[in-house]
């Protein structure tokens, strides 16, 4: 079931990023940021998928992925844009953060009923696309995959992205430790 993500379910969160991503991914006052830069308009453009497995759906039931994405002009443009090749102005942009679904859940389609769950929300507060910096070493590089599924285009490629040294991080990739050089794909989305 995918719903809205809403506090009650932060710290799943964040064990579920830490877990996929690296230790030092998501901590609470960095989720607290990111929350408050999905919602526009009253609107909320981050998503849970919670088990199918559960029969009540509570503060308790387990978290299996989730989406988050920062609303078009309430998030940074920094040097991993590429707004000259964006195909809508800066202020139309979303922004997908993190797309992330628990290793035993992967391959059931999670990760794409979250995405379109956040481009619905955001189409809603206005944005007419969407980019991403997709995880090019993802298992099976999952993540350009689906986004590619998804309508999204490659803009550029960004090779050591998340490394330690460009923003003095505590982050831990699960691939190259606390050196990463994975590749992010600048990837755009644009909504018809």
């Amino acid at each position: 079931m995918i719903r809205n993500l809403t506090p009650e379910y932060f710290q799943q969160v964040i064990e579920l990023g830490n877990l996929v991503h690296g230790e030092g991914y998501l901590n609470l006052a960095s989720l607290e940021k990111i929350y408050q830069m999905g919602i526009k308009n009253n609107i909320n453009a981050h998503f849970i998928a919670i088990s199918d497995e559960t029969s009540q759906i509570d503060s308790q039931s387990t978290i299996v992925g989730f989406r988050l994405t920062y609303a078009a002009g309430k998030w940074p443009i920094d040097q991993w844009c590429t707004s000259d090749k964006w195909p809508v102005s800066v202020e139309d942009m979303c922004y997908f953060k993190c797309n992330t679904v628990a290793e035993g859940q992967r391959g059931k389609g999670i990760g794409s009923r979250l995405l379109q769950a956040s481009i619905a929300a955001v189409k809603q507060q206005g944005a007419k696309a969407g980019v991403s910096h997709l995880w090019q070493q993802s298992p099976n590089n999952s993540a350009v995959g689906y986004f590619t599924h998804a309508g999204g285009e490659l803009i550029k490629l960004h090779p050591s992205r998340w490394n330690q040294r460009h923003d003095n991080s505590d982050y831990l990739c699960v691939i190259c430790g606390d050196d990463c050089h994975c590749t992010a794909c600048e990837m755009v989305i644009e909504f018809r």
